[in-house]
């Protein structure tokens, strides 16, 4: 007889998740004070730009024109002071430039994580190869493209915008010459930006399919080279290969008319000055000095600054519009709704559960039924890839099935509060981090005292891996560095039982032990207490269990070690082809 628990729930709608582009901008703005500097800076740094060409026309015309060089020497040499407060203002841009840009990083790469853990649909029985490039390229490229914007675009658009006032007030009568070409080659670049942005947007897209297609290739690369099938891998590689390079071709296509464009805005000007000045000087419209100072402000301070301004634009602001997109679309976790009291005890109660990944047509999991009581001890096997990983993903609320539902204790589990002091999911993959092993070994109870984790350890046999290492002050590499694949897996088994959660799930984490380990763990968290699933490696693990559940693809059984040995034929041949080897090993 089954026994529900009924469990009166309060819900709150999470509030709605905070788009990228609104992260985008909450991070700048939270950096006010920072920008505020570099406003600052920007406006020391554009000295140079606006005097510049004043500075020339008073040397040409009060010094050298008028037979006074000290005089224009002089005001050369202001010029000079001009230029060093304006390198002075460009250092303090660079001093400022990591505390605008880095707090930026760490809130999209938060953001990033967090799409990737609620992923409904994430990668099956690998690494999510896409998760890392948004991490390593989309927001590098974010972080790249606003540092470069805070630089660059930032001092062209105050040196342009000097430069052109310093251009009117030194020759008023070369304005429009110079102004309209600008403009003209301004918004012609204007018109060619979505679809610059649409092959950019291509080619980003083209990236993560290399991405996930090589990191596929080589997570699995012994199974490749042992199924001799390195030919359709690299196929596979070469085609993605291929699509990055069209994709950059027709970028580097759009990127050289643009290239074309911009230089034509900056070249015309020149030489409509070049054209105009000299008549302009003649009639007494311009003084030679000030024709010496337009040129001076078009030649090096306006054309370089448009140039630059413009390719800026083209490549920064298109990778950083196209890479927010992406993210955009990738990262939003989706709207949840949290459980706001724990569950009423640890029984478990699946219901109609069915799973399938992708547009797969067959699900991995299809209509399953179960109830666990507080305690029980349950095996799951079957075949390899049958989907047991994803039924422990299922019932540990980290995967959403399309159908059904797994609660435990009344509450859904993936609507568990504070899972990990409900629930604990120890994958094959034995996950560490750096730092302390007290730190690892507390992740999911921060809490708990240095006896208990020591017991913890005691309790699964790692104890004198423990005293290996130095105790639980030792420090621990990133990735498990230094440790065998059989040391992380205990460690993370410690860790497992030090938390206080009342359901374990064993997902093949004893898979690199040998058996004696495997079967001191297996015990210790038996009689540890709470309910214990394990995802069996050996069938030994279906021995040790009060119930088994059988997956094989085509029916799921469930019932007594020796009752499926009588009624199910496919359980009774999985155990006597295991016999020889259970023979082998004990005698080992």
């Amino acid at each position: 007889m089954n026994t529900r628990h009924q469990l009166t729930r309060r819900h709150t709608t999470a509030p709605a998740t905070m788009t990228v582009g609104r992260l985008y901008r909450n991070a700048l703005a939270g950096q006010w004070r920072g920008g505020l500097v570099l406003l600052a800076c920007s406006v020391l740094e554009g000295l140079p730009a606006f005097f510049s060409g004043r500075l020339v026309e008073l040397a040409v015309n009060s010094g050298f024109a008028a037979g006074k060089p000290g005089v224009g020497l002089g005001w050369l040499g202001v010029f000079g002071l001009a230029a060093l407060a304006g390198a002075f203002g460009s250092r303090l841009v660079w001093r400022q430039l990591g505390k605008v840009v880095e707090p930026l990083r760490d809130a999209l790469v938060t953001a990033v994580v967090r799409g990737v853990l609620h992923d409904p649909a994430p990668p099956r029985g690998g690494p999510d190869a896409r998760g890392v490039a948004r991490i390593t390229q989309h927001v590098e490229v974010v972080r790249d493209a606003t540092g470069g914007l805070l630089v660059q675009a930032r001092g062209m658009i105050v040196t342009t915008a000097a430069a052109i006032a310093g251009l009117v007030s030194v020759a008023g009568p070369l304005t429009v010459p110079v102004v309209v070409p600008v403009v003209l080659a301004l918004a012609g670049f204007a018109a060619l930006l979505p679809s610059l942005a649409r092959r950019q947007r291509a080619l980003t897209l083209a990236d993560e399919g290399t991405a996930a297609a090589t990191g596929s290739i080589f997570a699995g690369m012994r199974d490749v080279v042992a199924c001799g099938a390195e030919p359709v891998a690299a196929l596979t590689a070469d085609h993605a290969v291929d699509r990055q390079a069209e994709a950059a071709v027709r970028v580097a296509r759009s990127a050289a008319l643009r290239s074309v464009l911009v230089a034509l805005g900056g070249f015309v000007p020149l030489v409509l000055t070049l054209a105009l000045a000299p008549s302009m000087v003649a009639r007494g419209e311009l003084t030679a000095g000030a024709a010496l100072g337009a040129l001076v402000y078009l030649a090096t301070t306006l054309q370089p600054a448009l140039r630059g301004l413009a390719a800026t634009a083209s490549t920064v602001v298109l990778r950083l519009l196209v890479a927010l997109r992406r993210l955009a679309e990738t990262t939003a976790p989706p709207e949840r709704r949290l459980a706001t009291e724990s569950p009423a005890g640890l029984g478990l109660v699946v219901r109609d559960l069915t799973f399938r990944w992708g547009a797969a047509p067959e699900p991995v999991v299809r209509g399953l039924n179960l109830d666990l009581r507080p305690g029980e001890h349950l095996a799951v096997v079957g075949p390899s890839g049958i989907g047991k990983s994803t039924l422990a993903g299922l019932l540990t609320g980290l995967l959403e099935p399309q159908h059904g539902e797994v609660r435990l204790g009344g509450v859904r589990a993936s609507e568990l509060a504070d899972r990990p002091r409900h629930l604990v999911l120890v994958p094959q993959q034995a996950y560490l981090f750096a730092g302390t092993v007290r730190e690892n070994l507390s992740l999911f109870h921060p809490e708990a005292s240095d006896r208990r984790l020591a017991a913890a350890a005691e309790a699964v046999g790692a104890a004198p891996l423990l005293a290996r290492l130095g105790g639980l002050d030792a420090e621990l590499g990133p990735g498990a560095e230094g440790l065998s694949a059989g040391e992380a897996q205990l460690l993370a088994l410690a860790r497992a039982y030090a938390a206080p959660a009342g359901v374990v799930v064993l997902d093949e984490a004893t898979s690199t032990l040998d058996p004696a380990a495997e079967v001191h763990a297996e015990r210790a968290f038996a009689a540890r207490g709470g309910t214990l699933i394990v995802i069996a490696h050996r069938l030994s693990s279906a021995v040790r269990a009060h119930r088994v559940l059988l997956m094989d693809g085509q029916e799921t059984l469930l019932g007594r070690h020796d009752e499926l040995l009588a009624t199910a034929p496919r359980y009774a041949e999985m155990m006597r082809a295991w016999l020889p080897e259970r023979s082998r090993l004990e005698a080992s």
